[in-house]
């Protein structure tokens, strides 16, 4: 095993974590060398980056374990790794941390039909459980766009969702139980296999916790029967204030799809010669609504959505006529961030939620914003619980459009808070949201933030200074957005 380690880390005692770990773990676990260790610089948020100094490849729970103890002796930073297809940072190494990879972690350990569970480790990819368990006629629901690379590990630590959880739910509605290593290197599992368990829901607080808490080594998630008929309406608007009063109609009506997907006109546009989907290039707005159950029960719900759909101003329907083109449509949808590299050089995908009742207000918005910082930006969300995903296009070897890039995203971000949303649906916080958690938040909200992971974490070392900023960062932040003297914070506990 080498024992190079990058400069950025001397301070840290690497020579004695590299001694143990040496002793404990095979030698082709354990990376050092910048070669070896550069592809884990960053996740699916390039814009900042980090060569870790030290990265380890667990084969078993069991060195999970040793891993973290090691890191605990020699109080050395971790940050847990999945696939690496995050959005928001927050698998970005730290500069004195060991990055933790998962990867190999990655059996189905048991299909339970009777019960319609999954047991599997966390490097499981996304789509592999459905795979799996295709032959009993079931699958498991949550289906982000990244699902055929995607691992439940990071799933689960950024509560991911996708085009179908509208109806089925996110990561949080369909994981009944997680075995995790604690920062102490213990094993510890959050609820059960049962429906419900005793106690506090300290499951539901660890799903979505970004890897602050723990990391994941088993997970058991929950499986559903196959509908006998899925049948999408693919409804193109004039605009997208008719688009989004199509949105809210539908949920008025009493309707929840199995999704509810929306695309304005520069997604489509960029995403049709790529896909070859079949959408609608004239219409300025094209919403992609789902119906699944019995064929009797589609049928009557399609006839539902149109009715509603037209009402609204649809200037053209068009029902997916067969279950090749169905996947067709959603393959379009799925496939907006790839082919966002096809049109730019760079993209900055955001994650923001707002109530329904605003998306054409805050569509129109951002129209306005590429206005001002002077870039495109292509809008595919989740309609149905009103999950923005912006594509702001840019340059990234033109230093002023990654500092406009940012800014305009900030500025979405910023929006949603002010019309009553949050800064994230699905790909957390990471370290790029940071400074938006000092809007979005009062300091005591943080400070209970900061509570809870202290419970869990004492000493700090899991994946810290990302998620919740400290008081200085957002007295900083603050005074960058109102006047000095507006803000006033209570004193921040340390670890």
């Amino acid at each position: 095993m080498s024992t190079h380690v990058s400069h950025s880390a001397m301070s840290a005692d690497f020579p004695g974590l590299l001694k143990r770990l040496g002793n404990r773990l095979p030698a082709h676990c354990i990376l050092t060398r910048a070669e070896d260790t550069r592809p884990y610089e960053c996740d699916g948020l390039s814009l900042f980056r980090e060569t870790p100094p030290v990265v380890v490849l667990p084969e078993d729970e069991a060195q999970v374990v040793e891993v973290v103890q090691a890191c605990r002796a020699f109080d050395i930073p971790i940050v847990a790794r999945g696939a690496g297809t995050g959005l928001s940072g927050g698998a970005t190494p730290h500069a004195q941390g060991v990055v933790l990879g998962l990867a190999k972690l990655n059996r189905i350990l048991k299909i339970d039909v009777d019960a319609a569970t999954a047991l599997v480790e966390p490097g499981v990819r996304n789509l592999a459980i459905s795979e799996a368990a295709a032959s009993y006629g079931l699958y498991y629901a949550p289906d982000p766009s990244s699902q055929i690379a995607c691992s439940i590990g990071g799933n689960i630590a950024e509560n991911s969702g996708g085009v179908h959880c509208l109806k089925y739910g996110l990561t949080v509605h369909n994981v009944l139980r997680v075995r995790m290593v604690t920062a102490e290197g213990e094993i510890v599992e959050l609820g059960s296999d049962a429906p419900d368990a005793p106690g506090v829901d300290l499951l539901a607080a660890f799903i979505g916790s970004e890897g602050m808490l723990g990391i994941v080594t088993q997970a058991t998630v929950k499986l559903i029967p196959r509908p006998a008929c899925a049948r999408v309406v693919m409804a193109s608007f004039p605009s997208v204030e008719s688009a989004g009063e199509a949105v809210a109609n539908i949920i008025a009506s009493g309707i929840i799809p199995a999704g509810l997907e929306m695309m304005d006109k520069r997604a489509t546009h960029m995403v049709e010669p790529f896909v070859q989907a079949g959408y609608d290039l004239d219409a300025e707005a094209i919403l992609l609504c789902e119906s699944d159950g019995t064929d009797e029960e589609v049928e009557d719900e399609i006839l539902r959505m149109k009715a509603v759909f037209a009402s609204a101003g649809a200037s053209r329907l068009q029902v997916s006529a067969s279950e090749e083109e169905r996947l067709r449509f959603w393959a379009g949808r799925k496939n907006a961030f790839p082919a966002a590299g096809r049109v730019s050089p760079d993209y900055y995908c955001m994650d923001g939620t707002i109530p329904r009742r605003h998306l054409a207000r805050v569509l129109n918005a951002i129209v306005a914003m590429e206005e001002d910082f002077g870039l495109h930006c292509a809008n595919v969300f989740h309609a149905g619980d009103g999950n923005l995903h912006p594509l702001i296009l840019f340059d990234a070897n033109i230093p002023e459009q990654v500092e406009k890039a940012e800014r305009f995203g900030a500025a979405i971000l910023e929006l949603c808070v002010e019309v009553g949303g949050t800064i994230t649906g699905e790909h957390g916080v990471g370290i790029e949201k940071i400074n938006q958690m000092c809007v979005q938040f009062t300091r005591q909200e943080l400070n209970f933030f900061l509570a809870l992971k202290r419970g869990f974490d004492p000493y700090g070392l899991l994946n810290p200074e990302k998620v919740i900023p400290t008081l200085a960062r957002c007295a900083e932040y603050g005074r960058m957005h109102v006047h000095a003297g507006q803000i006033r914070f209570p004193d921040l506990p340390r670890f």
